[in-house]
């Protein structure tokens, strides 16, 4: 706590002497204000959710919360741990994919305690130390293309994956979509998850870089193109995202694979400098609360953490918060990790 004192301080200090509006050298994607009817303060928001994701569920705490302005920034996971690690952008609140991310966040002291009757009620492996908050539980799936699997059987599990890409380069090079760990938090903590969970992880990217595997930073971008008939397949995109995004849509499957399906929660933490900690934490209560809110999980394809518990004895694989997460942060660790990764992936 005294390491977060001391960059409170130092904070303080800059908006003092009025360089609080510095410029930030972290990547913004998207950028949206939603005024309150009756504003009387604001909630600086860094997300990794889409807006069109995340929308209804900034309406919904407006319409209970009218005093309060609201400025909402999506970013990548990697910078949005840039964002407040390197550069101590300002921001409220912090939501984020990269559960991983977020604990070191917390660990290396740049995140704020927070308590209430509603985080309180979270069981512990979705609360870490008062300060780091699940309130999804989302599965990794991949995404295909009927089409480029027309008269072969859609793998069910990563070996039948790895056999059919195999058996059928000419029908997927250059077409399988994955995420490229060195700039993709999300990416990199599910790469790690699926090392711990399979033997065949390395055998998969070893497969996919023979096929040329298109590398992507975020989910959304690799759904979109399976969409469009780019890529026969997305691998290890989040659920939520792949459901709102293929309705409606012919040709498009979701397949959640047979053999273990990773399942991580998005977290929000409340950085240190915040400006309103006070509508952080109610924003937080209301996130935690989203079971109440079954219309919001529906539009937004969020599932709630609390209402909707996995079951036991399944292929789900759920991420826990906790110490373990920081394992495959460490600086050496990651290094050898990715350096692995590239020379498998890119061949």
């Amino acid at each position: 706590m005294r390491n977060a004192n001391i960059r409170s301080l130092f904070v303080g200090i800059l908006l003092l002497l009025g360089l609080g509006s510095i410029s930030y050298a972290f990547e913004i994607e998207e950028q949206k204000r939603y005024s309150g009817a009756n504003a009387q303060q604001s909630l600086s928001i860094l997300s990794t959710a889409d807006i069109a994701v995340f929308e209804p569920i900034i309406l919904a705490f407006q319409r209970a919360n009218p005093t309060i302005n609201i400025n909402y920034v999506t970013s990548g996971s990697t910078e949005v741990m840039k964002a407040i690690y390197k550069e101590q952008a300002q921001f409220d609140l912090v939501i984020s994919s990269a559960m991983d991310l977020q604990t070191k966040l917390a660990n290396d002291g740049f995140a704020l305690d927070y308590s209430s009757e509603a985080t309180n009620a979270l069981p512990d492996w979705a609360r870490w130390r008062n300060q780091v908050f699940g309130f999804t539980q989302e599965p990794a799936v991949m995404v295909i293309s009927e089409a480029s699997f027309e008269g072969l059987e859609v793998p069910r599990t990563r070996q039948e994956l790895i056999e059919t890409l195999r058996e059928n380069p000419e029908r997927f090079s250059g077409r399988v979509g994955t995420y490229d760990v060195r700039t993709s938090g999300l990416g990199y903590l599910f790469a790690t998850q699926d090392s711990r969970n399979t033997e065949s992880f390395w055998r998969l990217t070893e497969v996919m870089g023979r096929l040329d595997a298109q590398l992507y930073c975020c989910s959304g971008g690799m759904i979109s193109d399976v969409a469009s008939g780019k890529l026969a397949l997305a691998y290890n995109v989040l659920g939520s995202y792949a459901a709102s995004q293929i309705e409606g849509r012919d040709g498009l499957r979701i397949v959640p694979l047979d053999d273990f399906v990773g399942v991580m929660m998005r977290t929000a933490i409340i950085p240190v400098g915040a400006n309103n900690p006070d509508a952080a934490g109610r924003f937080i209560d209301f996130l935690v609360r989203l079971g109440q809110h079954p219309e919001l999980s529906e539009s937004t394809g969020l599932p709630s953490i609390v209402d909707q518990p996995l079951p036991a004895g399944t292929v789900m694989r759920p991420i826990r918060l906790g110490p373990g997460l920081l394992v495959f942060l460490d600086q050496l660790r990651r290094e050898t990790f990715v350096r692995s990764w590239a020379s498998s992936i890119e061949q």
